[in-house]
Parts: structure tokens; sequence; C-alpha cells
């Protein structure tokens, strides 16, 4: 899939793919006019210039900065939530509410059934229910999405839904993605915090297995409100903090011109909280990004989800509780030796 948007880093390899298509077009253009000599150097150069772009591509997306990542972690064509939802499941059936104020539809769940050769002999099928947050894809989803911003009623709505899903003894996925829970004053009059605290401690004690997986951006307190899990998945150009590298800029530097420097120093992306034991496991993207090939993208998520069930489902619930809590309880515990 050919990206519509390019980004800064991008635009070499890009200016050189432009280049190449404008070689093929001249070599379908022109070919009844070319002698056989021409047309064998024209092959070759475009062999060469193939090359080239493979060997950039390469380059480029094997080298990424922590700042790029981040940038492919916002890129707008990446696959959201309801994207992943209906390319890695069937029958979902979305569930709307928190049973106080409103739905809030930056957050998006409900019942589906993940399968593996469905229909053969030993298949894997099993109903889940899934969870996520939804971001837009232009100003008017965006609005109505709210950036993917979660308001009280939202994280509330989540911990209906995981309430539910315990109920009936089916395990819980989260897909990850906001730039924050949103901070506006009417969500803190609707106690926004709380909200978030109260689904800390009622995901540490869901006696399913619950597996979270951060799709796209994972910030603040917005992310770590469905951030409770068993397993804690990543996608390769995430990126997962406590602050936004724009955010930490504008705190120490006093402007957001140090968003770089700012992203380096917090060490937010998967290598680095794989190696924090932050997290449990990778989830290789297409080289570009995942909004390059978002079926092969979700094809590879949901085999990763599939064998991670299966070594959570024979799990007894006290065992799920406790090395849940034990898992978060232990992060961040350090000691002074001598």
């Amino acid at each position: 899939m050919a990206s519509k948007v390019v980004l800064d880093f991008e635009k070499p390899l890009f200016e050189l793919e432009a280049k190449l298509n404008e070689m093929r077009v001249c070599l379908r253009g022109s070919a009844r006019e070319q002698s056989q000599h021409e047309a064998d150097t024209l092959h070759r150069d475009i062999e060469l210039l193939e090359q080239k772009v493979d060997a950039l591509r390469r380059s480029i997306y094997k080298n990424l900065t922590r700042w790029q990542k981040v940038q492919l972690a916002r890129h707008p064509e990446r696959p959201f939530t309801l994207d992943y939802i209906y390319m890695m499941t069937r029958d979902f059936i979305e569930l709307a509410g928190d049973r106080h104020f409103r739905d809030d539809k930056a957050i998006v769940g409900g019942f589906a059934r993940i399968e593996e050769n469905a229909g053969s002999e030993g298949g894997f099928s099993q109903t889940v229910m899934i969870i996520g947050h939804q971001k837009g894809r232009d100003t008017k989803s965006n609005l109505y999405r709210n950036f993917g911003m979660a308001q009280p009623e939202g994280y509330r709505k989540a911990l209906r839904l995981m309430k539910l899903a315990e109920k009936f003894r089916k395990p819980v996925i989260t897909l990850i993605d906001t730039p924050g829970a949103f901070p506006g004053i009417e969500a803190e009059e609707r106690g926004q915090a709380e909200a978030i605290a109260r689904n800390l401690f009622e995901m540490a004690r869901l006696s399913v297995p619950v597996i979270c997986v951060i799709i796209g951006e994972g910030a603040s307190g917005g992310a770590i409100g469905l951030g409770v899990g068993n397993r804690i998945l990543m996608s390769e150009n995430s990126w997962y903090s406590v602050i936004s590298p724009e955010s930490c800029s504008s705190i120490l530097w006093r402007s957001w011109n140090f968003k770089e420097q700012a992203a380096e120093a917090l060490k937010l992306t998967a290598e680095d909280l794989l190696k924090q034991g932050i997290i449990d496991r990778i989830v290789t993207e297409p080289l570009g990004g995942a909004h390059t090939n978002p079926e092969a993208m979700a094809a590879t998520l949901k085999s990763i989800l599939i064998e991670e069930l299966k070594a959570l489902l024979p799990k007894a619930p006290e065992e799920l509780i406790s090395s849940r809590i034990e898992k978060f309880s232990s992060m961040g515990v350090w000691k002074e030796e001598g």
C-alpha cells in the first residue's frame, strides 16, 4: 500500500521511488520507438535504481531514531483499533455506554471471535472481549472520536466490558493508541483520575487472561488505564511513556524545539521497554511501518495473540491474578549494593 503522507526522514526514499516510477513509465510508453540496445540499457538502469531504493529503504527503517518512531506511531494512515478488529476477528458486536453518563466514542469495545484454521480439526477458536482507543482519520472523525483521548465515561465503559467478560469467563484484549486521556475541565469534574485509577485496581484483579497491545501511541495515564495485563505487547514502531516528547520538552526546556532530545531521554520505544522489563514482546511491523501493509500487520498480531491466548487460557484465575500483580509490583524496584 503506497502511503500518501511522507514524513521528513522518508523524503529521500520517496524522491528515488518517484524517479524509478518515471523510468518505468518511460520504458512502457516508448517501447516501440526504442532500439533493443536502448531498451536493455534502460532495463539495467531500472534494476540498479531498484537495488538502490531497496538498500535505502532498509537503511532508513532499520536505523530509526526514537523521535522518528514516534512520528511513525502517529502516522495518519496507520491501522487503528477498529481496523485491527475487523481484520483479525469475526462476529464483532460493539457494546456502548458506561451506564452512568454517556457513550465515549474515543474507546470502542465488544465481543468478537478470533480464530486459527477455522473449520479444520483442532483449529483454535475463542470468543474474546476486545477494547481499544479509536482515533479518526480526518477532522470530522477526529472530532467525533475526540482524537482518541478518552474521558471518564470511556474508561468506565471499558471497565464495564471487562467485568462483563469476566462474568462470562472470556479473555480480554486491549489495544492502546492514545495521545493521553482528555485533559479538559469537564473530564476532571466527572472524575478522570478516579476512573483511570479504578481501572488499574480492577484490571489487576480480573480473573480472566488479559493481553494489552500498544499499537500506536501510549501516552500517560490515558494508556495505562487500559494497560494492566498478564502480557504486554508492543508494535515495533509505537511508543509508550508517562509523557509525550513535546510535553517533556516544554517542561524541561520551555520549548517544543527539544522534542527529539526528550524522546531519546525518555527511552520510549519497544526495544527500550523490552530491555527494562515493562513489556513482554515486540510485534514486528512490515518494513516502513504498519500502514504500508495493514493486512500483513494484522495477520502477524493475530498469530501472536492466538499464541499468547493458548498459553494463558489453561491457567487458573488465582494464578492469573497473582502473576499480574507480581509483574507490575516488580517494575521500578531496585536496591543498592554495598
